[in-house]
């Protein structure tokens, strides 16, 4: 998907141009280099309460809507709307993980990036350790104990040994990636759903569509 694309007019009527949600954010901090201004902390605001989404809505209604862009690009304007969709990631509510996931977000879109979830990752079990020589590779191995055993009439003492093994990637960590990728997820559903609650935007609109929910399970629709 092109972001790069005018707005067109027809009949005098300016025609949104229509974007996902995740395409909306790449457009707004990759493209219009938007910055994110996260609010100060709770406690040394003067009003004493949170900033929502309906908070950051409100600032920019008494605004009308006209956002200063210029500050933040050198020689160039950002888009009034691409100032809006970072003042919404700004107000990432703390159950969605707040300022840490409202800098992730806008991170990956300033990448043009999604989360990795570690596509394909399986566990495998494989030695701890691998010595090399000339003779190639061999697993390390260790004692764990010993066993008398008869050889020849002569009862002797061996050593038992062991291959010690691990699982890679680490069931954990492809636990982890997935966990992380789903709450990058429901954030950039709160962000949509503001958005379009919001109606702030100009020249933008944001639609329904976001990316797969879990793509790792192959059974979506």
């Amino acid at each position: 998907m092109s972001f790069h694309g005018r707005i067109t007019r027809a009949g005098g009527t300016r025609v949104k141009r229509a974007l996902g949600v995740q395409g909306a954010l790449e457009w707004a901090f990759r493209v219009e280099k938007a910055q994110l201004e996260l609010p100060p902390p709770q406690d040394v605001t003067d009003e004493g309460f949170g900033f929502g989404l309906e908070y950051v809505l409100i600032q920019r209604a008494i605004l009308g809507c006209r956002i200063d862009g210029g500050q933040h690009k050198i020689g160039s304007y950002t888009h009034e709307d691409a100032e809006v969709i970072a003042a919404c990631v700004a107000g990432m509510p703390d159950a969605l993980g707040g300022k840490r996931m409202a800098i992730r977000v806008a991170e990956l879109a300033r990448a043009g990036l999604t989360p990795d979830w570690m596509p394909g990752a399986v566990p495998r079990c494989v030695p701890v350790e691998v010595k090399r020589n000339q003779h190639g590779e061999r697993a390390s191995t260790m004692v764990v104990g010993t066993e008398r055993v008869l050889t020849r009439g002569k009862w002797r003492s061996v050593e038992v040994l062991a291959c010690p093994v691990t699982f890679r990637p680490h069931p954990q960590q492809i636990a982890s990636a997935r966990r992380a990728y789903d709450d990058w997820w429901q954030a950039l559903g709160w962000i949509r759903d503001g958005l379009i609650a919001g109606g702030m935007l100009r020249e933008v609109e944001v639609t329904a569509a976001v990316p797969k929910k879990r793509p790792w399970e192959t059974n979506q629709a």
